[in-house]
């Protein structure tokens, strides 16, 4: 036996249209929710693209950087004459270049001047090549 229970068609339109009317108010709240979390999701993509921006910035600057120290060791190198070198360091902020002692060095104490520190030993020459005062010298003629 099948038994049908039957409302009134005012009832069921009634039900009909608070269904649809929750179904467009679930719709809404959904819309904007996600609004918010695509406004989210784009400025944290935005700020990570800043942080890589400034990154590469700073990676550019330490590879011009480098490559003025790199530069100006070459020029006191060969102001000094490459045969008379023995060896070359970077230690803190300046270049140290160890050389033959009998080496002339006018010509790099002209270039650097007080900037270039030279001890004479027996054995050899030292000279410390002040890198604070080349990269500023360098960097104020940019």
């Amino acid at each position: 036996m099948i038994v049908a229970v039957k409302t009134n068609s005012k009832k069921r339109a009634l039900i009909k249209l608070l269904s649809i009317g929750a179904l467009v108010v679930m719709l809404i709240a959904y819309y904007f929710h996600m609004s918010e979390e695509y406004t989210k999701r784009e400025q944290l993509e935005s700020e990570k693209k800043l942080k890589q921006i400034e990154i590469n910035e700073k990676n550019e600057s330490a590879k011009k950087l480098e490559r003025v120290i790199y530069r100006e060791i070459e020029t006191a190198v060969d102001l000094i004459g490459q045969r008379k070198v023995i060896d070359v360091k970077i230690v803190s902020n300046r270049a140290l270049i160890v050389v033959d002692p009998d080496t002339n060095l006018d010509a790099l104490t002209v270039r650097y001047g007080s900037a270039a520190l030279i001890k004479k030993d027996l054995k050899d020459i030292k000279i410390a090549i002040d890198l604070k005062y080349v990269i500023e010298s360098k960097y104020n003629a940019n």
